[in-house]
Order: structure tokens, then sequence, then C-alpha cells
């Protein structure tokens, strides 16, 4: 009976062993695609803010460039939630709470021109009053979920033992 449960042991660890390296060979493959998303997106945005200086852009091509980079600084969030991931094991909450706060702003600042472009029009019909009022739903929907992600985001800060943000590497465990 014990060569039975040890022969069950040795198949339990030799799962766990394969199953943990192929989890972190499908994060490091993760990892290596974002991180090369975000290097496009870097190329894009650069292009961008190029194209507005030489323009002296407008509004639009303003929001453009920080859309660009509000849409980067997301990806890089989430590659470093994949590289905090793959050194502790865990999956911690605050960076997807930071990506979504990130995406809502993003959205706001999308909605804020639409809207002002409504409005700056010189002709009012019924359809665009139906959206504007939509638009300004919208950003009061936002308005609170940014209130409540700002508020998780703090309130997981403050429940830290250490204080530190979530994937913060304590100093020793840095250089390892």
């Amino acid at each position: 009976m014990s060569e039975n449960g040890e022969d069950q042991g040795r198949l339990t660890r030799t799962a766990s062993f394969v199953f943990l390296h192929t989890e972190h060979a499908i994060y490091a493959a993760l990892g290596v695609l974002l991180a090369l998303t975000a290097l496009v997106a870097l190329i894009d945005a650069a292009g961008l803010t190029w194209n507005a200086l030489v323009a002296l852009g407008g509004a639009a091509q303003i929001l453009e460039v920080v859309d660009r980079l509000l849409f980067l600084l997301m990806l890089i969030e989430i590659l470093h939630t994949v590289r905090v991931s793959m050194r502790s094991g865990r999956l911690t909450c605050e960076p997807f709470l930071i990506v979504g706060l990130i995406a809502s702003i993003r959205r706001v600042l999308v909605i804020t021109l639409q809207s002002s472009e409504i409005t700056h029009s010189k002709d009012w019909s019924p359809e665009k009053q139906a959206l504007f009022q939509a638009s300004m739903i919208e950003l009061a929907v936002l308005a609170g979920l940014i209130l409540t992600m700002v508020i998780a985001i703090f309130i997981l800060h403050r429940a830290r033992d250490d204080g530190q943000p979530a994937g913060e590497e304590k100093k020793e465990d840095a250089g390892a």
C-alpha cells in the first residue's frame, strides 16, 4: 500500500512540475507578445506625436496622442502584472484596477471631445441633443466607476501589511 501511495506522490510531484513550467512558459510567451505590442504602440505614439507637433495639431490630434499613450500605459501595467505573477506565483487585483482606471479615463477623454464637437456645431438637432444626453449619462457612470476604483485601490494600499503597492519587490527580492 505504501508503494502505491509513493507512486501517487511521485506522479503528483511530476504533474505539478510539468504544469508549473508550462504555466511559466505561457506567461513568458505572453510577456514577449505584450512587450512587442507595447513597442509597436510606442512607435505609433511617437509618430502621432511627431505629426501633431509638425501640424500644430488641434484637439482631435492631441486626444489621439494621449489616447495612444494611455493605451501604452495599460499594456505596460498588464506586462508588469504578468511579470509579478511569474515571480510571486499569485495574481493580485490592484494592477487590474489600475488598468480599468486608465481605460475609464481614456473613455472620459473621448466622450469629452465628442461632446465638445457636438455642442460647438451650428445645427442643434434632436438627434444631437439625445446623443449629448447619452454622453452625459455615460460620463456620470464613468465618474462613479473611476471613484469606485480609486477607493478600491486606496483600500488595498491601506490593507496591505507593508504598505507597498501590489507587485512592488522588496529590496532583497529585487536582486534574486
